[in-house]
């Protein structure tokens, strides 16, 4: 957020430096910059002094300090993190800095007006705030490669597990820092941070797979099976990414939709030190038992707390079985499974599967095997009765989310799943690619977006509507990552007080002048987009008899039969 000196500049020097002030005085200094609780603003501007050396240092920088701070969601906030920044650094060095380096001013105060969770990783651990200053940090997107390069050479000099995983906490609260002040600042769009956001969960997992399995390898031996020819080799074993992880489309405080899944249960792990004629040796657990504990162990080095957090809370109900299956499970378990007791949302679920971590022989193994499930074997029957009973599913279980969404009187304020939501527009786009995916594959797209724009290529939707409803989503996502980003809480619903609401309009850019008129535009904005996702999701679902965009479907898949 750029610096915007006041036009009017009050005189600062009563709050630091006078002598004698009135309490009307601070008052008509303090309000003039967006700060209401006046009293406890004073205490953090006397608390962040110091003594007199420091004193004079901080009304040296407190003009742009309190103009910055104005321009964000919660000046009142902006203070108090300044407060508690000061009080964990060497104060007199820290002023001198930021009154050298006034960008860096400006932007931390923009980090402390708009995010309590991004304040609270810079008070933790100040130094960020020089890494932050580096060149490239924040003028470029991070790089999938840079992010990895950068992992492994803090992992590189560590041989302990526990340690090992105590360095993935504290790279992923840094990368999470840079993903998030590039997006404040405007430096990033929405797919920028969502495939950032991915490509980190992705390298976390992929990071902790390997430390959990070198460390279960050493007390167990290696997974092996049998080959169609008889010899032995390794069991592959693949973590697919669901939802939006697998979809490269992550959120800040999304959960990781994950399946665990291996590539034979029959075997067992055997030591390759130990031979015998040429064998491994065995050391006597099973493959389905070894895959069991992996998954487990992989599982809890993600969630488990401490003092820097967790790496990412998991979300496992997506396997087979949900919350009552095993947590991993081989390919032909799996083949099984669908082809018995698979369900149509599974189906929808599995247009976004893609391998994260492990084997990606196993994962692209996995995605063969899921085709006919999700696609339907045999001649594909192409008219509307056939497409009736998917599009009646889907519309059943938007309805039971409905009727959830009304109970808690979140139907027009939660932008993920209320009237309008998000969700509108992933069944809208992953019912169309269950229907004509098979015949029509160029239509597949794991991305959102991606598809939204596959589908006007082919001529199903018009380029105008594509634009619609890319518009909506971007702007539905941007309000789900500012709501998110706040506290880092998996929270979804606009507020329903003025106030707070006035501050998620100001995260998104809206105007900060004037903070009514910036709320009335947001609330417009918000609801021209709901409106339009809605109308466009009824269409098809409610009334598909006259959908253009089935038709255009049906129509497009008779034309390659």
């Amino acid at each position: 957020m750029p610096f915007k000196p006041p036009s009017v500049t009050p005189e600062l020097k009563p709050l630091l430096l006078a002598p004698e002030r009135s309490p009307e005085q601070v008052r008509t200094i303090l309000s003039a910059y967006g700060l209401t609780d006046i009293e406890q603003a004073d205490r953090n501007l006397q608390a962040m002094a110091g003594g007199p050396p420091e004193r004079r240092q901080l009304a040296g920088v407190l003009p742009i300090l309190l103009d910055a701070i104005a321009h964000t969601a919660d000046p009142d906030q902006a203070l108090n993190h300044w407060e508690r920044m000061l009080s964990n650094v060497t104060r007199s060095s820290f002023l001198d800095y930021l009154h050298s380096s006034p960008r860096m001013l400006d932007m931390l105060c923009t980090i402390f007006g708009n995010s309590d969770s991004l304040a609270f990783t810079i008070i933790r651990d100040p130094t960020l705030v020089y890494w932050l200053a580096e060149e490239d940090v924040l003028s470029r997107p991070p790089t999938r490669k840079g992010i990895e390069q950068s992992l492994r050479k803090q992992l590189s000099h560590l041989t302990v597990k526990e340690l090992k995983l105590e360095v993935l906490r504290r790279f992923r609260r840094r990368e999470m820092l840079r993903i998030g002040v590039r997006d404040l600042l405007r430096l990033a769009d929405v797919p920028e941070t969502t495939a950032s956001l991915s490509d980190l969960a992705a390298l976390l997992i992929q990071a902790a797979y390997e430390i959990v399995d070198a460390d279960l390898r050493r007390q167990y031996g290696v997974p092996m099976h049998k080959n169609r020819q008889g010899k032995w080799m390794e069991t592959g074993f693949a973590v697919m990414g669901m939802g939006k992880l697998g979809g490269h489309e992550l959120n800040y405080s999304s959960d990781v939709d994950l399946i665990y899944v291996y590539a034979s249960h029959d075997g067992e792990t055997r030591s390759p030190r130990k031979k015998s004629n040429g064998k491994p040796a065995a050391v006597g657990i099973s493959n389905e038992e070894y895959f069991e504990i992996l998954s487990r162990e992989l599982t809890k080095a993600l969630v488990e707390p401490n003092k820097e957090g967790c790496v990412f809370r998991v979300d496992l109900r997506l396997r087979a079985e949900g919350t009552v299956g095993q947590l991993a499970r081989s390919l032909e378990d799996y083949r099984n499974y669908y082809l018995t007791r698979g369900q149509v949302w599974e189906r929808l679920v599995l247009l976004k599967a893609w391998p994260v971590a492990g084997s990606m022989r196993v994962g692209q193994s996995f995605l063969q095997m899921v085709k006919p499930f999700i696609f339907g074997t045999g001649r594909i029957k192409s008219n509307l009765s056939s497409a009736m009973g998917i599009l009646q599913d889907v519309r059943a279980v938007k309805e039971m989310i409905d009727a959830k969404m009304a109970d808690r009187g979140h139907e027009q304020r939660n932008v993920k799943l209320g009237i309008g939501g998000i969700r509108e527009i992933e069944f809208l786009v992953q019912t169309i690619q269950v229907l004509a995916g098979k015949t029509m594959p160029g239509l597949l797209d794991r991305s959102t977006l991606g598809a939204l724009k596959r589908f006007a290529e082919k001529k199903l939707l018009p380029v105008k509507e594509r634009d619609s409803l890319t518009a909506a989503y971007l702007f539905l996502r941007d309000v789900e990552h500012k709501l998110q980003m706040v506290h880092d809480l998996q929270t979804h619903s606009l507020p329903d007080e003025a106030g707070e609401l006035a501050r998620c309009a100001i995260r998104m850019g809206y105007d900060t002048e004037d903070r009514g008129k910036g709320v009335v535009q947001f609330r417009a904005d918000h609801q021209q987009h709901t409106e339009l996702v809605n109308r466009t999701f009824r269409a098809l679902f409610h009334e598909p008899k006259t959908s253009p965009l089935l038709t255009a479907t049906l129509r497009s898949i008779n034309a390659r039969r």
